[in-house]
């Protein structure tokens, strides 16, 4: 193995990560922001209204993107086992 294909299969793995925990990453930034914005339209200062829409919003996105983890992770396994094969 060369450097490069360090360097390749590390870019992989990054791309793997973001693949993954950006679409919930992003659903909990969006949410976060719209409960932040109603409570201080509202005056209500509840720390625990924030948690109960994130994780609501956030295990609908995760389901709605296991199709696209799934298929991101078997590519990346994929990857791995053929430079596995091929040396």
């Amino acid at each position: 193995m060369t450097a490069f294909d360090a360097m390749e299969i590390a870019r992989a793995g990054l791309v793997l990560v973001l693949t993954i925990a950006g679409p919930l990453l992003f659903t909990s930034l969006i949410v976060g922001v719209v409960v932040s914005l109603f409570q201080a339209l509202t005056q209500v200062q509840e720390q625990t209204l924030t948690f109960v829409p994130k994780i609501l919003a956030m295990g609908v996105v995760l389901l709605l993107s296991l199709p696209m983890i799934g298929h991101a992770l078997s590519d990346f396994t994929l990857q791995i086992s053929d430079r596995i094969i091929h040396g």
